[in-house]
């Protein structure tokens, strides 16, 4: 078998709601998923979900090779782009060329990614992370009282910009899980997106945690700052997560060896490879690993076949207009299928409809950084944009069905190790 071709296409998620982060908003709800497809000469493709930035550039180190042998296609990835560097978006480009060679490798073998990488347990925590900062209190409790009806404990604000209001929000989402729950006490993290320096950092956790308690604070200072990073995790009690904005295995060590970072994260768009590596990194160290983005079913794959993961995120309860997933939502985890390769089914009619969105990020969406982010000396008077209500329940339930609803995956063996590991809430 020998890798032929490929195609790129987009598509659009449509959340339904505002969503974004301290740094900026989109407020019609709408963001664009790019899509590569890989051909080979035997009619089988595989899917990878992530952009295909200078894609011409790096396609040749993998054309005309045979597609199981995907580690050292990714290192030929790499190797490809060794002058301009493979950071950004080209090293999203590499981890959508190697999911999709991971598809085809598991289609190949006619078994789901998952069990073709070692993975015994098809269920893969997660915990409810809406990118909510846009929404009004009334839409926040809606929100998340949908997660909870699925079963998730566990849920990770965005704020960073005013305090006084992460600590109202964060209780809101706190009561809805607690009754959720039944009294027991959920899980909560906050996600401020670097928008802090290592001093406000600090007093805003340490403000928190007075009257919460936190499992993880996200990215409270910049990405690479592992020094500052090392300094916030000795100052507060929560643990620091890091790592989404991290391309390749050589940004981690300085923050791992620093212990600058407790819960060490991947984003979902860098590759199965990728996170397999950043995995046994971490797993060195004795360090938890948990995924995050909106579509992370490559890594959730992955993460069924390593001993050090804590917990994925979960955003969006539906997948993008044109993708189907054979996947679903069950007591408060990603529940993984059966079918071969990733599960993934593209509906190019379907996207071919959604017609154009526009590529460029606006000046206030969340991939820009405003000017003042970590010089703020004051919390800003209102949210990143002004939510626009909608139907939040409505819109989700209608698109995934009622959690009662939800197809059950099987029986499954009794995991012997299930009182053991990693755990993020009781």
């Amino acid at each position: 078998m020998r890798i032929t071709g490929y195609r790129t296409l987009k598509t659009i998620q449509e959340w339904g709601r505002p969503v974004g982060d301290a740094n900026g908003v989109f407020p019609d709800g709408v963001t664009t998923v790019p899509i590569t497809v890989v051909e080979t000469d035997e009619g089988i493709n595989g899917i990878g979900l992530g952009p295909h930035v200078e894609i011409d550039k790096i396609f040749p180190a993998i054309e005309g090779e045979d597609p199981r042998a995907v580690s050292t296609l990714y290192d030929r990835m790499l190797r490809q782009t060794f002058k301009a560097g493979h950071g950004g978006l080209v090293f999203g480009t590499i981890g959508a060329l190697d999911t999709a060679l991971w598809d085809i490798k598991a289609q190949l073998a006619g078994e789901p990614l998952w069990r073709l990488l070692g993975g015994r347990d098809r269920r893969v925590p997660a915990y409810a992370s809406g990118l909510d900062i846009g929404l009004t209190d009334d839409e926040l409790v809606a929100e998340y009282e949908v997660y909870a009806g699925y079963g998730l404990r566990a849920a990770k604000l965005k704020g960073g910009l005013d305090i006084e209001r992460d600590r109202h929000r964060l209780g809101l989402v706190r009561e809805v899980l607690t009754e959720a729950g039944h009294g027991r006490r959920p899980g909560l993290m906050l996600d401020v997106n670097e928008a802090w320096s290592r001093k406000q950092a600090v007093r805003h956790v340490a403000e928190l945690e007075r009257t919460l308690d936190l499992i993880w604070i996200e990215e409270p200072v910049r990405r690479w700052d592992a020094e500052g990073l090392a300094a916030v995790g000795r100052g507060v009690r929560a643990s620091i997560a890091t790592g989404e904005n991290l391309t390749g295995l050589e940004q981690y060590r300085p923050l791992i060896a620093a212990g600058a970072v407790d819960i060490v994260q991947t984003a979902a768009v860098w590759g199965v490879t990728h996170f397999l590596r950043v995995a046994a990194l971490a797993h060195a160290h004795d360090l938890p690993v948990s995924p995050i983005g909106n579509i992370p079913v490559g890594l959730l794959h992955a993460a069924t076949s390593v001993p050090n993961h804590l917990v994925s995120e979960l955003q969006d309860l539906r997948p993008p207009v044109g993708i189907g997933l054979d996947l679903h939502i069950e007591d408060g985890a990603f529940v993984l299928g059966d079918s071969p390769g990733l599960g993934v089914r593209v509906d190019e009619v379907a996207i071919a409809a959604v017609g154009h969105h526009p590529d460029g990020p606006a000046a206030d969406s969340p991939n820009v950084r405003p000017e003042r982010a970590g010089n703020r000396l004051l919390a800003v008077a209102e949210p990143p944009a002004t939510a626009v209500p909608v139907g939040v329940e409505a819109l989700l339930v209608d698109a995934v069905g009622s959690p009662n609803d939800v197809a059950p995956c099987g029986t499954e063996p009794v995991r012997a190790d299930s009182t053991t590991g990693p755990r993020l809430v009781g």
